[in-house]
Order: C-alpha cells, then sequence, then structure tokens
C-alpha cells in the first residue's frame, strides 16, 4: 500500500471514528501551513461524511515565533475580539475539533519565557468557552499527528528532508493502527474493547488512593471522591461517541487535589509551548507543589505551575503498560501526544468533567470539594518506566497490585 493511499485511510479514520463527523456539523480543523496536502484529505473526507462546513485555522510556527519575539507585551496579552467572537460563535454551534500536530516541538526555543506565558494566559482566558467545551466533552475533539518535516529530524537526527518525513509517517500510521493487511477501524474497536476492560476494572476496585514507586519517584496520589476510569472513548453533549487522541494506550482519571504526597520524577522530555523541559521533578504536599525542578526549560516549567491556582496541583492521573507499541518501539517523539502513550503520566492543572461522577452537570464548586481539580492549564508529563510498581489503596487500607515492573498485574 502506498504512503498516499493509507493517508487516505487515516484521513478517513480521523473523520468516521475519530471525531465521528456527523452529517450537518461545523468542523474546526486546526493544521500548520506544512501539511496542507494532509489537511486537504481530512477536509474532503469530512465533507463526505456531510460536515456543514470546515473551518480551518491555519499556523507556522517561524511566524508565531515572530510575533512572540517582536510584538509588545500589550499585545501579548490581549487577544482581539473578533478572535473571542469566533471562537465563541463556533463553540455555541457545537463544532467538533481536529487538532492536527505537527510542529518542531523546540520550535519556540529562545522566545523570552515571560512573553510566552503572558500570550498563553491571554489566550486561555479569551477562549474560555473553548476549554470548557472541550474538558466536558460538550463536543467531540480530537488530537492526531502529521509529520512534519522539523519534528520528523528531531526524533530522527539521522535522517534530514524527506527521509525523515516519510520514516516519521511510517511510525504514525503503525501508532495509529494502519497497516496493509486488516482495516483501521475493526483494528480500533478492538483495540478500545481492551482499553475498557482496564478501565471496568479499575472501576469496580474504586481505589481511594494509587502508591507509585520506581528508582526515581516515591508518591501517593489520592483519588477523587466518584472518580470514574476512562479508556480510548468518549461522547459528547449530542450523544456521539469520539476518541479524542489518536493514537492512544492509556486509561485515566481524576486524583484528590488535595491528598499528593511524595517526590515524582519524570522520565521524558516534555515539549510544552515550543520548549523542551528535561528531567522534571516535583515535591507534593497536601495536593500542593512545593518544589519543582529541571535541567532545561525550568523557567517554563516554573511559569506553568504559577498559571493560577489550580496549576499547583493535578488533574489527571494515567496509567498506561511498559510493554505498549509505542513504549517498545524506543523512540522518543518529543511529542505528548506519543510519548504519553509510551508511560504513565500525570497532568498539571485542570482535571476532566468526564473523570468524576456528575461532572459534567454538577456546579464546579461541588466538583472541588470532592478533590476535582480546576485551572486553565492542562499539561501532561511522563513519568513511567520498566520498572514502575503501582499499588491500589482500597478504601479500608488494604492493598492491591495494579501495576508491577512497568506492566499490568
Amino acid at each position: 500500500m502506498t504512503l498516499d493511499h493509507k493517508l487516505d485511510q487515516y484521513a478517513e479514520l480521523i473523520v468516521k471514528r475519530g471525531v465521528n463527523v456527523q452529517p450537518g456539523q461545523t468542523i474546526i480543523l486546526y493544521a500548520a501551513v506544512d501539511e496542507a496536502y494532509f489537511a486537504r484529505k481530512i477536509v474532503a473526507a469530512a465533507y463526505r461524511a456531510g460536515a456543514h462546513e470546515v473551518v480551518l485555522e491555519w499556523s507556522d510556527q517561524q511566524i508565531n515565533k515572530a510575533f512572540l519575539t517582536h510584538t509588545s507585551l500589550e499585545r501579548l496579552a490581549n487577544v482581539p475580539e473578533y478572535d473571542i467572537l469566533k471562537a465563541n460563535t463556533l463553540m455555541a454551534n457545537n463544532a467538533s475539533r481536529i487538532s492536527l500536530v505537527s510542529q518542531d516541538p523546540d520550535g519556540l526555543a529562545g522566545v523570552d519565557s515571560t512573553r510566552l506565558q503572558t500570550m498563553t494566559k491571554a489566550n486561555q482566558k479569551a477562549f474560555t468557552s473553548v476549554r470548557e467545551a472541550t474538558m466536558k466533552d460538550d463536543i467531540s475533539w480530537l488530537v492526531v499527528a502529521a509529520a512534519g518535516q522539523a519534528w520528523a529530524e528531531k526524533v530522527f537526527p539521522d535522517l534530514s528532508g524527506q527521509a525523515a518525513v516519510n520514516r516519521l509517517w511510517e511510525e504514525i500510521l503503525k501508532d495509529v493502527r494502519i497497516d496493509d493487511t486488516s482495516d483501521a477501524i475493526d483494528n480500533w474497536n478492538h483495540h478500545i474493547k481492551k482499553l475498557q476492560a482496564k478501565a471496568d476494572w479499575l472501576n469496580q476496585q474504586n481505589f481511594k488512593a494509587l502508591h507509585y514507586k520506581n528508582a526515581k519517584s516515591d508518591f501517593t496520589i489520592g483519588l477523587a471522591e466518584g472518580h470514574i476510569w476512562e479508556a480510548a472513548i468518549s461522547q459528547d453533549k449530542a450523544g456521539n461517541i469520539f476518541i479524542p487522541n489518536m493514537p492512544t494506550e492509556e486509561v485515566f482519571t481524576a486524583p484528590d487535589n488535595r491528598h499528593i504526597d511524595g517526590h515524582v520524577a519524570a522520565t521524558m522530555p516534555l515539549s510544552y509551548q515550543g520548549n523542551l523541559i528535561d528531567n522534571i521533578a516535583l515535591d507534593f504536599k497536601d495536593g500542593r507543589i512545593i518544589d519543582a525542578t529541571a535541567t532545561r526549560g525550568e523557567n517554563v516549567l516554573k511559569q506553568l505551575i504559577e498559571t493560577d491556582d489550580g496549576s499547583k496541583s493535578l488533574g489527571e492521573v494515567s496509567l498506561v503498560p511498559d510493554p505498549s507499541p509505542i513504549s517498545q518501539s524506543g523512540i522518543l517523539f518529543y511529542n505528548t501526544l506519543f510519548d504519553e502513550n509510551a508511560s504513565d503520566h500525570l497532568a498539571i492543572g485542570a482535571a476532566y468533567a468526564s473523570n468524576i461522577s456528575d461532572g459534567k452537570t454538577a456546579s464546579p464548586e461541588s466538583l472541588a470539594s470532592r478533590g476535582w481539580n480546576i485551572s486553565d492549564v492542562h499539561v501532561d508529563f511522563m513519568i513511567g518506566s520498566s520498572d514502575m510498581m503501582i499499588d491500589g489503596i482500597t478504601q479500608d487500607n488494604h492493598s492491591v497490585p495494579v501495576f508491577r515492573n512497568g506492566d499490568w498485574a
């Protein structure tokens, strides 16, 4: 099967099984200008599925870097009203979102971290409607990848140009379960059943906490009262089933932001705001980050943690076995969409409404009283390893093995 034919299949998978386009829907597609060729395939597939319109939101990392470097702080701190109106209008129309990630993981290196944080905070405030609709699954949404050249050359430094791009495409397509011999949608249906079985078991256990220990970390994370473990699929307000991330290997839930204690060390770099953050180490007490260090990008990390009150705690705990295909590939993608599916991970910031009972209908204040974390940010970082041991702590304080040596016990 040629690469072009596989990309056609990928576009169909994104539209039909990923975001699950329904007749008459508005779709927003976020894509880099370098990925116009594949973006056109997604747009065509969406219209074939009955989309009413596909709104393209183009980006260019080099242009964005020039803007961040040279515009005034006042402009960075204020999003134009026309952009806010557009976003609010699209969310009022329940537009589905497809985010096509492809850019250089380190492409904004050198931009002053204060300027980055100023723009990030302004965007978070301006586009609250988009963030809330996404975090509550009011709309269907999907994050997928395309093989950008700068990213490909970062992942495969012994290759360059089109050779690197083709190699990255090869890995992306494999990880989203597109191959020469089977149907991608059938592959996904089988994969979803396996992940849901793990989530069902965890929900039956109803642990009050998880204790993690490996060579680098030793910590305990409480789980929110009424927490719900999820895997692979979600359901939007209209009742449509969608897959938020492709690839996905995780089962995840909401921690209790009042009960997190111990030392957490990342096992992979994090690409955040176009900057790489290496060797993240966090100390927690009573649910709060009390110390944070990194050997690279520490200023960016600390400014992330200072975003708001909720960014000083966690909003997601996710389990991924070390034998997962992405982990066993041995490839460091420098991209959270892939690296988080090679490793257990946590998220600084907001919890998903679907990860707690009544999360989509109860007030934020009510949910917060049960340990659900509220923030303007949600940033995953990877902590898994082949020596990770995880025990579930039952409501009556017994210990149940969950992971042994990085895999399901």
